[in-house]
């Protein structure tokens, strides 16, 4: 795969837009679709929204949240337990927001995974920072959800999204962290309190073994503050991982 040049970019955009057009089955047409921002008939995002949607051109480094070069996080903020970059393919706003949540939450939307999974990746191959990443041995690795959660909610996005980029990147996926802590809602919170609210919220599945030359990459579908990536990173750092990476779907505040 290669990188498309900057002016290429709208027009791919409306080749995706036309392609997930011409998708509809038989299934949408007896039980339509409606957008989650508009509510549209159709489809999940129709085409004029799918517009209102922005690739994420910048990054920030996931300590001090100051922008960064590729989405590393800046060698002063760096620590030995500390995750080493950030990447992420929307910014986390509008229509995005909406789509995030009909997934996350009620009705439980569990087959937005395609509408969201596709733009995840398309976001992704459009970084340098991504295909040096994938230059080493990966494991894509998601976020857990704590077992209380995931038995309300029947699935976890972030396993739903790795294993969806793990397909179309022909790259593994493994389950090997667990959530032993039940942690509060983070919205609403400073970083200090989402960071205080993440300690001690993960932990490796028994029995567990990582090679030394694998690269970690944890999968979750926002990143705020990172709190949660980094909490993930310091656990698998302390089994002796060498580099840890976050990818998410989304990116902002």
């Amino acid at each position: 795969m290669r990188l498309l040049p900057k002016t290429c970019v709208p027009l791919y955009h409306q080749a995706i837009v036309i392609c997930y057009t011409l998708s509809m089955s038989l299934f949408d047409i007896l039980f339509p679709k409606r957008c989650v921002s508009c509510s549209a008939y159709g489809f999940y995002i129709c085409s004029n929204c799918f517009a209102k949607i922005t690739l994420l051109e910048t990054s920030v480094c996931v300590s001090c949240q100051k922008n960064t070069i590729g989405g590393m996080t800046h060698p002063h903020c760096y620590t030995p337990q500390m995750i080493d970059g950030v990447l992420s393919s929307v910014v986390y706003r509008g229509v995005v927001k909406k789509l995030v949540y009909r997934f996350k939450y009620k009705p439980y939307l569990s087959d937005l995974e395609q509408t969201i999974v596709s733009l995840f990746y398309e976001g992704l191959i459009q970084q340098e920072a991504f295909f040096r990443l994938l230059q080493h041995e990966v494991l894509l690795v998601p976020i857990p959800l704590h077992i209380s959660r995931f038995r309300m909610r029947g699935y976890n996005q972030s396993q739903i999204l790795a294993r969806g980029i793990g397909k179309r990147l022909h790259v593994p996926v493994a389950d090997i962290l667990t959530r032993v802590r039940n942690t509060q809602t983070q919205i609403g919170q400073t970083k200090a309190e989402r960071d205080e609210n993440m300690k001690g919220a993960f932990g490796l599945k028994k029995g567990i073994q990582i090679p030394s030359n694998v690269s970690i990459l944890l999968v979750d579908d926002v990143c705020t503050s990172g709190a949660t990536l980094k909490e993930a990173a310091k656990v698998l750092k302390r089994t002796g991982v060498k580099t840890v990476w976050g990818i998410t779907f989304a990116h902002g505040e």
